[in-house]
């Protein structure tokens, strides 16, 4: 048997990825935005990630089901993201808010959200349902899993990642037998079931879910019956169809490491500074340069990055930025930045200094500022002097601080408040 072609296999499958959460625990970075459409690693948005992977594993029809605060993420796909899709070859991506077509409420739960689109299904009739999330941080080879399920002639696959059995109780666990079935499922469980041979290892949800067409119709409308149900993939459909058995586990491994592949849910604040902080490694985990899988986004024109000032006498001005990833448009005008993130179009002005920090879009940093572990929204004018980062107890009065301590200074006007 000939092995079966990546471009060939992945026709028959439409890729839903639910982007309509709220991000709470990511707060104040959604104040006005939807999770996924939160920067990440300078020129991205979260959600790039997963259309990225999609497009890599040659799925072509993708539907975005929207929700909460969902502008800029709408405008950032219409920018960025339609032009790669050929509507002449049945290819599309576009974003769908919740209709009120079954009724007059919102998206009660994720299995709920694909429900209430089932007239847009069932009109595509694609023969597989790909369900991902859009708020996850990772590169994933979608054609992989499906090759799997085809192999175990499953009629749902979940894609599945090791953590330590400590972590455990913050995932949804799955109970699996020596051939990848999954026998148990339970959401955030406080003595969770290890994988076989591996009693400190626990195997965990991504969220990313693989079924036949017709089978998760047919569960869907069951569930959407039941008064009880809280409407979940993970609560409710997933523990129904593993009952009826052939439901699997797809480990989510490098085998030639023999250890877990890199995913994150970058949902609170400190994952968030902590992943972003990663690419700037020597080594980060994540490969942002790799040209064998691409990570695409919304390019803008945006002039060259610049550093200028080279006095290093002291006293003197020095435009230098080390360990750090500076966007198109940046321009360093005699200040110092370090283990930070910048955006497009930031301005350090002189003797600034930006230390283990995440600066989106259009943040200027006025003259002898100081900047360190904090993480500063777009459109944000930091005045001279500032000292952000260096006394927790001041910080608390004008902005949010996350347990592990990062300032974050949201989309205000930061030159009204009283930082002197």
């Amino acid at each position: 048997m000939k092995p079966l072609k990546k471009k060939n296999i992945m026709n028959e499958v439409l890729a839903i990825v639910l982007a309509g959460g709220k991000g709470e625990r990511l707060y104040p970075l959604t104040i006005h935005r939807a999770k996924p459409a939160v920067p990440f690693g300078g020129k991205y948005r979260i959600i790039d990630f997963t259309l990225s992977n999609c497009i890599n594993s040659n799925i072509r029809k993708i539907v975005i089901l929207t929700q909460y605060k969902s502008l800029s993420l709408e405008r950032h796909i219409y920018m960025g993201w339609s032009k790669l899709f050929s509507t002449e070859l049945d290819e599309f991506v576009f974003t769908i808010p919740p209709q009120q077509r079954l009724d007059n409420r919102w998206y009660a739960g994720t299995a709920d959200a694909v429900y209430q689109n089932i007239y847009f299904l069932e009109k595509e009739s694609p023969r597989y349902l790909l369900i991902l999330s859009g708020d996850h941080i990772y590169k994933m080879d979608y054609s992989e899993m499906f090759e799997f399920h085809l192999n175990k002639n499953a009629i749902a696959t979940i894609a599945a990642i090791e953590v330590d059995r400590k972590l455990a109780p913050s995932f949804g666990i799955m109970e699996v037998d020596s051939e990848s079935r999954i026998v148990g499922f339970e959401e955030k469980p406080k003595n969770p079931k290890t994988i076989p041979g591996m009693p400190e290892q626990c195997l965990a949800s991504m969220g990313i879910y693989l079924f036949d067409f017709e089978t998760l119709i047919k569960e869907l409308k069951d569930d959407a019956a039941k008064e009880t149900s809280s409407h979940d993939f993970g609560k409710d459909i997933i523990p129904t169809l593993i009952k009826k058995g052939n439901v699997f586990a797809y480990n989510f491994k490098d085998e030639n490491k023999k250890e877990a592949k890199y995913w994150r849910d970058v949902g609170t604040i400190d994952a968030y500074w902590e992943a972003n902080m990663d690419l700037v490694s020597v080594d980060p985990l994540l490969n942002l340069y790799d040209n064998e899988w691409p990570i695409r986004t919304c390019e803008f024109q945006h002039p060259p990055t610049k550093f200028v000032f080279a006095q290093e006498e002291p006293g003197g001005r020095l435009g230098i930025a080390l360990d750090s990833i500076v966007c198109d448009g940046s321009i360093i005008s005699g200040g110092r930045v370090q283990n930070s993130v910048l955006s497009s179009n930031v301005r350090i002005n002189s003797w600034a200094d930006v230390r283990e920090s995440i600066l989106m879009e259009n943040v200027e940093i006025g003259r002898h500022a100081k900047i360190r572990r904090a993480i500063i929204d777009k459109d944000v004018y930091i005045p001279p002097n500032t000292v952000v980062g260096y006394d927790e107890k001041k910080d608390r009065e004008s902005f949010y601080i996350s347990p592990q301590g990062i300032v974050v200074i949201p989309k205000v006007v930061i030159s009204s408040l009283d930082l002197e």
